[in-house]
């Protein structure tokens, strides 16, 4: 393990959207991230037989995603409780990946805030270097505020700011690591970048 790639220790890790929900940190909160992204929904409902030639990367990609898929699994379960407490978040990301999301809990807890709603995902690997030294992928992400509902912990509801777009891109890259695991090593959402 490099020092760039430097691994969650348990009770550090902190969750919420990042920068472009950082506007909204009063009433953070997070999503469904258990729900399959449209990219894995829509390759395992797709035909067996198809007119193009299959993917030489997909299984590559999919391993991609489906860490990609548990990093957001294992915030949500960090959102709902503004605790890190009893997740397995560093079996997927990075403390560099999740520093946004570490300043995000924290303020959380500060507020006394937590998330009863969800984030939807469309997330795809738009890049993929499987030659570098390390195995890197980007993953560009839809991130779907609609379902988003964040409340005090007296149950005191909490609108997203108005400002606030309801789709924005976020981008991670994804590193393979010597253990055959792929690590999300960053995380950038981008509130300007609508989807």
């Amino acid at each position: 393990m490099t020092a760039r790639q430097t691994r969650l220790r348990p009770g550090v890790m902190a969750l919420c959207t990042a920068a472009g929900l950082s506007l909204a940190l009063t009433g953070c909160g997070g999503g469904d991230a258990a729900k399959p992204s449209a990219a894995t929904t829509a390759a395992s409902s797709a035909p067996a037989a198809s007119a193009s030639p299959a993917d030489p990367d997909a299984a590559t990609k999919a391993a991609v995603l489906a860490s990609y898929t548990s990093m957001w699994v294992e915030q949500m379960k960090a959102y709902r409780v503004a605790s890190p407490d009893g997740t397995k978040l560093d079996d997927f990301a990075t403390l560099d990946a999740l520093s946004a999301f570490e300043r995000d809990l924290a303020t959380m807890k500060r507020n006394n805030t937590r998330v009863t709603g969800g984030v939807g995902h469309d997330a795809e690997v738009a890049e993929l270097d499987m030659a570098a030294k390390i195995p890197t992928a980007t993953v560009e992400d839809c991130i779907d505020l609609s379902k988003w509902k964040a409340e005090r912990t007296t149950g005191e509801p909490i609108p997203l700011p108005t400002a606030q777009p309801l789709r924005y891109i976020a981008t991670a890259t994804v590193e393979r690591w010597d253990d055959n695991r792929w690590m999300v090593t960053a995380y950038k959402p981008d509130g300007n970048q609508t989807c």
